[in-house]
C-alpha cells in the first residue's frame, strides 16, 4: 500500500484504503496506456510519412508518366510490400492501443466516481467528514486525482 495512504490513519477505515488504493493503481495503469497509446500514434504517423515520401520520391517521380509504370515499380520489390505491411500493422497496433486506453480510462473513471458517489457512507463519523478534505487534498496533489468531483 502506498505510503501516504497509510499515513491516513484517523481519517480513513482500512475499507475506504483499500479502495483510495485501488484507484491509484487504476489510474497508473490508464497513465501507461495513455502514453502508449500516444507513442504508437507517433510512430505510425512517422512510419506512414515515411512510405509516402519514399513512394512518392523513388517510385511516384521517376515513373509518373504512366500508373502502370508506378505499379509496377511499386511491385517489383518485395521490400515495399513489407514496408507497407509493417505500416498497416503500426496503425491496427495504434487501434488496439486505443481499445486498451479507453477500457483503462473507464474502470479508473468508473472507481473514482464511485468514490465520490459513496463519500457520505465512506465517511460516515463527523469528525472523518469534516477531515475528509485533507485526504481529497493529499490524493489530488500526490496521485492528480480529483475525488472533489465525479467530472474529469
Amino acid at each position: 500500500m502506498e505510503p501516504s495512504i497509510l499515513l491516513l490513519d484517523g481519517h480513513t477505515d482500512q475499507a475506504t484504503k483499500k479502495m483510495l488504493q485501488n484507484v491509484i493503481e487504476r489510474k497508473r495503469k490508464f497513465d501507461k496506456a495513455k502514453r502508449n497509446h500516444l507513442i504508437s500514434i507517433w510512430v505510425s504517423l512517422g512510419m506512414a510519412a515515411i512510405l509516402l515520401l519514399y513512394i512518392y520520391f523513388y517510385i511516384a517521380r521517376p515513373y509518373s508518366y504512366s500508373f502502370f509504370a508506378m505499379f509496377s515499380a511499386f511491385v517489383d520489390q518485395s521490400n515495399h510490400f513489407i514496408f507497407l505491411v509493417v505500416t498497416i500493422g503500426l496503425y491496427g497496433y495504434m487501434n488496439l492501443l486505443k481499445t486498451k486506453r479507453d477500457k483503462a480510462e473507464k474502470e479508473y473513471q468508473g472507481l473514482r466516481c464511485e468514490i465520490v458517489d459513496r463519500s457520505k457512507d465512506l465517511w460516515k463519523q463527523e469528525g472523518a467528514w469534516q477531515n475528509r478534505h485533507k485526504v481529497f487534498e493529499m490524493m489530488k496533489n500526490n496521485y492528480d486525482i480529483n475525488l472533489y468531483h465525479e467530472n474529469k
